[in-house]
């Protein structure tokens, strides 16, 4: 099949969905399919407002109907909630091309750390976008049962996956002391929590690799914290693998692909037990420590032995993720059946 995702989030951006669609790209190519991608590249656009990181493209729906017709796909998938969203969405509801959309973060409680906006309003307005799709693809069991709570009628399980060959416990290391190390990796924004992480009373060294609108007030608060900036490819393994615990403080994502990284090179997480690391961790896991105390969690943490992490993170598997991304499609015109989902990636909590 020709499948066109439309995005307002991709290069070069550094951040869980862009991870997200890159893999999930990837192994669509694998598998055969042909993939189309509508990002901000090639439009005008402007920095998002407090997400600078983040191109706005500036066009009309016209011409991006006229550029969804001229690829002609089989599939339409909307990523995103942005400009380009609303107006592919906007195409295609004129046209009745059947649609896909996907839930990448909870932008309402996003919205409110930043703003106080009332999270009601805003799942009003996501309610309206993503209605509107056959279905809409959620990272976790947890987040699906909470659209589908919430009155989002087409919510369904998309996975996530991690590169276990790039991130591996096997491989170089950075220099450090023999102190425990906990590290934070991720956006350094304000729904993020970063300073929850900072804050807290804990032995060795902090090690923080991110950037983000709230880098520098947190840098000038916490000056013995290591500021490491943004890492990719193996530059981020080598600090997971470096790291004793990986902190994630955050209680907004939906699934932490971070997470899932920092398992795989056989770092232990710390985190609160609300959706995301529920689902990707899991209470009494292998994986690392769940509480509602972040230190307590972080403590515990550190006497995880670390083969079982990785273990625990071999079930996160690109392949049978992105086969319940494509069996989610809406095709425009008759496909061959899509083959079952062999190796279903069966997350911490999500039996039955």
């Amino acid at each position: 099949m020709k499948i066109l995702i439309v995005t307002d989030a991709w290069e070069p951006q550094v951040n869980g969905v862009v991870r997200t669609l890159k893999m999930t790209r990837a192994e669509l190519q694998r598998m055969g399919h042909e993939v189309e991608i509508l990002s901000p590249q090639g439009f005008r656009s402007m920095p998002c407002p407090t997400y600078p990181e983040i191109s706005l493209a500036l066009t009309t729906r016209a011409e991006v109907g006229r550029r969804i017709r001229a690829i002609d796909p089989d599939c339409l998938h909307i990523a995103t909630e942005g400009p380009l969203g609303w107006l592919a969405r906007s195409f295609a509801l004129r046209e009745g091309w059947p649609f896909t959309t996907a839930y990448h973060s909870r932008f309402p409680e996003y919205v409110h750390a930043r703003i106080g906006l009332p999270t009601r309003w805003s799942y009003a307005m996501l309610r309206r976008f993503h209605n509107a799709a056959r279905a809409t693809v959620a990272p976790t069991p947890a987040i699906v049962d909470d659209l589908k709570a919430r009155g989002f009628t087409g919510a369904r399980l998309w996975s996530r996956g991690v590169n276990l060959s790039l991130f591996s416990p096997e491989g170089e290391r950075m220099e450090r002391s023999s102190e425990p190390l906990f590290l934070y990796v991720g956006r350094i924004a304000v729904e993020k929590q970063v300073h929850k992480f900072l804050e807290l009373d804990l032995p060795g060294e902090k090690w923080v690799a991110g950037e983000g609108p709230e880098l520098p007030r947190l840098k000038a608060k916490f000056p013995k914290a290591r500021w490491i900036g943004v890492l990719d490819g193996p530059a981020l393994a080598s600090v997971y693998r470096t790291a004793d615990v990986m902190v994630f403080p955050s209680v907004t994502d939906t699934f932490g692909l971070v997470m899932a990284e920092s398992m795989a090179c056989g770092t232990p997480v710390a985190a609160y037990p609300v959706p995301g690391p529920i689902d990707v961790v899991g209470n009494d896991s292998p994986g690392g420590v769940l509480h509602d105390d972040l230190r307590t969690a972080c403590l515990a943490a550190l006497h995880k032995p670390r083969e079982p992490v990785r273990r625990h993170a071999e079930q996160f598997n690109w392949e049978a993720a992105t086969r319940q991304f494509v069996q989610a499609l809406a095709p425009r015109r008759a496909q061959a059946p899509v083959p079952p989902v062999s190796g279903e990636v069966e997350l911490p909590g999500s039996a039955g």
